[in-house]
């Protein structure tokens, strides 16, 4: 009986010519099934419930943590700036080399109340209300691996007329459609819209659902419900848009002084978190309107804030600007600071520039042919060069049969 013929292996110039292939190949697939990420405690570089953890494993860190939590509790709601005691001066010059100094949080992770609330209780300073809220707490984190939406269920969507897309189409209505068919998102959805819903809504339960919406949700379906374009004659798309958060509920039924709405959400930890990620994200640094990062970090806190008494919307169904639910009439001797806060919204060059580019890049989206399925990841990878696919880089399939020619000719 003959034996059957062995294969010879491959030589080790071929292996090492197909290997970064096939690597480069596996990745960018890895990219295309990305779904939605988890945030925990265990991904954060310092989450400020660690840096605690770590500070009580150790005595003198340990009882200058308690001596700063006793003798440096500033009065937010009096904004109290009186002289410091000696124990909070030394508790503080303690602590300052500790990894708790350096600590954040995550919008997305678990016991975010715990660790916001550590963060103030470390950065007393930034507890007093001072307008100038420029360091965020939260951790500005880029994750490697994209969002993801299922454009074949997008495709089933996409308006067609003898092949060419419809003009005066309602993509909010498409887009909410799309969330409709997520089964997270559907059910966060309904969730706040029952919440706030009927003529006796409860403000309260309807913000805390909005602000499980927007953290939980994925992140391309939340933005393409609140931030999906119309055609500026469809004002029944921009009604749809305009009240995606549900504004006769979210909002206060008597519209506050900008001041007053600012000073509630300083005496509140999340809403003060939330505002200083804001500020930090979406601040021209200079007198030519440079932003501070980029658009997608802006977005991010911008829609960090709905849910939160300083929930931000659009004003009309006919235009993108956006504003808060408040006034500056009757600020006396404060207009201009109650005035700044009011056009660090309502003229924000960064965030008017971001919404338009993100509205953009939704009518793009919708409109353009689907089938190719790196579209979805195409916005991620023009923000990241190292995740672009080369020119010269096969598809995974392209590699597979490229070894297994060479496994059936070896």
């Amino acid at each position: 009986m003959a034996c059957p013929r062995s294969r010879r292996p491959l030589p080790p110039v071929i292996l090492l010519l197909l290997l970064p292939l096939l690597l480069r190949a596996a990745s960018l697939g890895l990219l295309l099934s990305v779904g939605d990420p988890l945030i925990t405690e265990g991904r954060l570089m310092n989450s400020c419930i660690q840096a605690r953890r770590k500070c009580q494993a150790n005595p003198a860190c340990n009882a200058a943590y308690h001596h700063h939590l006793d003798s440096c509790t500033y009065s937010i709601k009096t904004s109290s700036t009186s002289k410091e005691p000696a124990e909070c001066l030394e508790a503080a010059k303690q602590l300052r080399n500790s990894s708790l100094m350096g600590c954040s949080c995550h919008r997305r992770m678990k016991n975010q109340a715990t660790c916001l609330d550590i963060y103030w209780t470390i950065h007393t300073a930034r507890s007093l209300g001072d307008y100038e809220l420029d360091v965020s707490p939260y951790e500005d984190t880029v994750t490697s691996k994209p969002w993801k939406m299922n454009l074949s269920k997008l495709n089933m969507l996409k308006p067609d007329v003898e092949g060419k897309p419809r003009l005066d189409s309602d993509l909010c209505l498409k887009f909410a459609m799309l969330c409709t068919l997520n089964d997270k998102c559907d059910r966060l959805r309904k969730a706040y819209g029952q919440a706030c819903s009927g003529p006796h809504c409860q403000r309260h339960a309807c913000l805390k659902q909005l602000r499980a919406f927007f953290e939980k949700a994925a992140e391309p379906l939340a933005q393409a419900l609140l931030l999906c374009p119309c055609a500026p004659q469809d004002r029944g798309c921009g009604e749809r848009r305009r009240n995606t958060i549900a504004p006769t509920c979210a909002l206060p039924p008597v519209v506050p002084n900008c001041l007053e709405l600012r000073r509630t959400c300083l005496s509140n930890s999340l809403c003060r978190s939330r505002l200083a990620d804001f500020q930090t994200h979406c601040h021209p640094t200079d007198v030519l309107r440079t932003c501070a990062t980029e658009q997608a970090r802006c977005l991010r806190a911008y829609m960090g804030l709905i849910g939160t008494v300083m929930t931000p919307n659009f004003v009309s169904s006919t235009n993108t600007s956006v504003a808060l639910s408040c006034t500056c009439r009757g600020s006396g001797n404060l207009q201009e600071e109650c005035q700044r806060q009011e056009g660090a919204f309502s003229h924000n060059p960064c965030l008017m520039e971001a919404i338009a580019a993100k509205m953009r890049f939704h009518s793009q989206l919708f409109f353009q042919d689907l089938t190719d399925s790196t579209f979805s990841v195409m916005e991620h990878q023009n923000k990241n060069p190292s995740l672009r696919p080369q020119p010269w880089v096969p598809s995974l399939f392209s590699c597979t049969l490229i070894l297994s020619l060479f496994l059936k000719f070896w």
